[in-house]
């Protein structure tokens, strides 16, 4: 029987023995460093924006000129010359003057505003002003975005779109990254096949699954593909795999039947530190360390494994690349009441409702293609009887 500890307990171990893996890093080109985590934080050496840029096309003004400026009493301002973008201004403005300017522009010294060209007038040489501006109206000061000196992007942060546009006005096209981890993936089973099954027996979808849900993750991903349940060619593909990879996923062979061999092979290479969490799906999950790597041990069925994958093996890789513990991706409100009393904590996938509601997914861990028409997933604690209708929830993403 297996002996369950709780899903909170089993990340914490993990996180725990895979907080001190040191991973190898290196440089990766601006352009090829998207879903890359950074292994260093990044410190801007420069100020965002250089220099006192203006946000709309019309005139570089002293703010002082406008005031009570209006469409009855325009105030008129001598116009004595045009910046040109991505010139510096080779002139100061004095009181009473201002110069033409367009989105971008540098403004020259004396000016510490711009007056929008909707509001303005221009006639023999002079601006006539029909609105009056503040300082720092319309304006963006030398280092607004981002100041000489201050931590822009953390070590362990993953490079998204908006990281990587912060990367690029600073300037750093060589980024600092985490080699990412090469993951194996080996399925077993007697019944496991890779080409058209027969009466008895049943594709290899986890070898598949379990390698894109890796990859999704940022992964290099080694499939050994699947193995019947003989003890001797288990524990080979399993050496093999530790010889190739920083962690190894076995789909298969995790509950306690006679034909289990999973959890017997791994406490013979290395150290067993769970066999069975209290959740569902994904029970008769084990979670190893050998030769200094992370093995887990996860169910044969496909919704199952992919599960476990998603909320402990994704916290071990997070752990490996210094990355925080995932966090809900948003809220939403339950269409329905959810009945649970199976003394575990339960994930439910669930879809939204044009209403923004949502609707629980109920399916069985042998299935695999509600994950297809699931737009995230719900947590059911393992002390509660379920959930109500109209609970505010927390929705993970899958």
């Amino acid at each position: 029987m297996l002996q369950v500890i709780t899903k909170d307990q089993a990340v914490a171990c993990v996180r725990e023995q895979l907080r001190s893996v040191v991973p190898k890093t290196e440089t990766a080109a601006l352009n090829s460093a998207l879903n890359r985590v950074l292994s260093q934080d990044v410190v801007s050496n420069e100020d965002i924006p250089p220099f006192d840029r203006t946000t709309v096309d019309g005139y570089a003004v002293c703010a002082a000129d406008t005031f009570g400026a209006g469409a009855a009493i325009p105030a008129e301002l001598e116009i004595v010359g045009e910046i040109a973008m991505g010139k510096a201004p080779q002139f100061a403005l004095r009181r009473g003057q201002c110069a033409k300017i367009s989105t971008g522009g540098m403004l020259p010294a004396g000016a510490d505003a711009a007056v929008m060209v909707e509001h303005t007038d221009d006639a023999n040489g002079l601006c006539l002003v029909y609105a009056g501006v503040s300082p720092g109206a319309n304006v963006t000061r030398r280092g607004d975005d981002v100041a000489k000196g201050d931590c822009v992007l953390q070590k362990g942060t993953r490079i998204g779109i908006p990281e990587t546009g912060v990367l690029a006005a600073l300037g750093v096209y060589d980024v600092p990254v985490f080699v990412p981890p090469t993951v194996a993936v080996i399925s077993t089973g007697d019944e496991i096949v890779t080409g058209t099954p027969t009466a008895g027996q049943m594709r290899d979808v986890n070898t598949f699954l379990l390698a894109a849900a890796a990859q999704r993750f940022g992964c290099r991903v080694v499939q050994y593909g699947a193995v019947p349940d003989d003890r001797e060619q288990i524990e080979a593909a399993v050496r093999s795999c530790l010889d190739k990879a920083d962690a190894v996923l076995i789909s298969g062979g995790s509950s306690a039947g006679v034909r289990d061999l999973t959890v017997d092979i791994l406490d013979t290479l290395g150290k067993v530190f769970f066999h069975g969490i209290a959740m569902k799906p994904g029970k008769p999950t084990i979670f190893a360390m050998a030769k200094g790597k992370p093995v887990f041990g996860l169910p044969g069925h496909p919704l199952a494994a992919y599960f476990v994958f998603r909320l402990i093996v994704c916290e071990g890789l997070r752990a490996m690349l210094s990355l925080p513990e995932d966090r809900p991706a948003s809220k939403g409100t339950l269409a329905v009441n959810i009945p649970s009393n199976h003394g575990r904590e339960e994930y439910l996938c669930v879809r939204r409702r044009a209403d923004g509601t949502v609707l629980p997914l109920h399916t069985k861990s042998g299935v695999i293609s509600v994950l297809t028409q699931a737009d995230g997933f719900l947590r059911i604690p393992r002390d509660a009887e379920g959930l109500a209708k109209g609970a505010e929830i927390d929705l993970y993403e899958v």
